[in-house]
């Protein structure tokens, strides 16, 4: 059997608050690798691993007790926990998924290895400065279209990589409510890199990212327990990864590799963590399509440092929600850094 790619450079980060039993349909293809699993909820209930995976597990406890009074940046009942496994883990590639997905198959009907294509997509370039209208010209059998600048053909070091869904499409509360029927069926043989200066809605079921290159901003922000909105943290850490990567002059694609998603959640209990973010989505994304990085800005963490001043000044008249939030960003990068030293930062506590 073939070596796993990148066997050791990869963790996967599973949020959960029920059973591991979805991991027997992964085993032929995470078993291999490292998990990280946050335990949401109840501290106290116990979670079932199936045997044989190398996994590390986590609660509530662990966090306060790794973290301290910093803890409160880490959301708590929501998905949005799963991004104390993207602080903790020492690896060079993250690939988080949720624990209602499932293996999905091709049309020729062959198991999908999604992690496997999202490597693939990690170790090709991004095309962010110029769209190929033959979609990936790295991927096999394709290649740069005529009219494509040869300047710009080594492409960008890709820092996203984010894996789409058959099934349960992934819709908000009002969409639910109205196609509570619709399922997604098309499998696009697809991988395209989102120019630069576009938004997009990421989703964090099928997600994997380059934690070196954009870690320290895949931060999923204040939801759940204690706080106005939820559903909305993987929204916000695309958003401001992608303006970051912007800056930085990284890229992001998205397309394969599919998962089939395999329940739809409840959309009356969606509307209610949703309600705030449906009216605020339409101010956010003017504000993110507005960010402005300065040139000294040339990591992720200072990125995100000023990404944080730019959110209490112009999204703070809002909502309170915002300053908090804002605050949040700060302490999450304190965190980072205490617990990802660099031997180039003089105030890290390796030097």
């Amino acid at each position: 059997m073939a070596t796993p790619l990148l066997k050791d450079e990869v963790d996967i980060v599973i949020p959960t608050i029920r059973n591991l039993d979805f991991l027997e349909m992964w085993r032929p293809f995470f078993q291999p690798y490292h998990l990280i699993i946050i335990q949401d909820g109840d501290p106290s209930k116990k979670i079932n691993v199936p045997e044989g995976f190398d996994y590390e597990l986590y609660n509530r406890n662990d966090i306060n007790r790794i973290l301290g009074p910093k803890a409160s940046c880490i959301s708590f009942k929501d998905g949005a926990c799963r991004c104390f496994g993207f602080l903790i883990s020492k690896k060079k590639y993250i690939y988080t998924i949720d624990d209602d997905c499932f293996v999905a198959k091709d049309p020729s009907g062959k198991e999908i290895n999604t992690l496997h294509q999202h490597i693939k997509n990690f170790l090709s370039p991004s095309t962010p400065y110029f769209f190929n209208t033959l979609y990936d010209p790295y991927a096999e059998g394709a290649d740069f279209v005529r009219g494509y600048p040869f300047s710009l053909r080594e492409g960008a070091p890709t820092a996203v990589s984010h894996g789409l869904w058959l099934n349960i499409p992934d819709y908000d509360a009002p969409t639910q409510l109205v196609k509570p029927l619709e399922r997604n069926t098309r499998y696009v043989d697809a991988v395209m890199t989102i120019p630069k200066g576009s938004l997009y809605p990421m989703c964090a079921m099928n997600l994997a990212f380059d934690r070196e290159l954009i870690g320290p901003a895949m931060y999923f922000g204040l939801m759940g327990e204690g706080q106005p909105i939820g559903r909305y943290d993987d929204m916000w850490a695309g958003w401001c990864t992608k303006v970051i990567c912007d800056h930085l002059g990284f890229g992001v694609k998205t397309g394969l590799p599919y998962l089939w998603h395999s329940k739809a959640s409840n959309p009356f209990e969606n509307l209610r963590k949703e309600y705030k973010g449906l009216f605020w989505q339409e101010q956010l994304i003017p504000f993110f399509h507005s960010v402005s990085l300065p040139k000294d800005c040339t990591t992720a963490q200072k990125c995100y440092i000023e990404l944080s001043k730019q959110v209490k000044e112009k999204l703070g008249k809002i909502d309170d929600f915002f300053n908090k939030l804002a605050d949040a960003m700060v302490t999450w990068i304190e965190i980072w850094d205490e617990h990802n030293p660099t031997e180039s930062d003089p105030n890290s506590p390796a030097n």
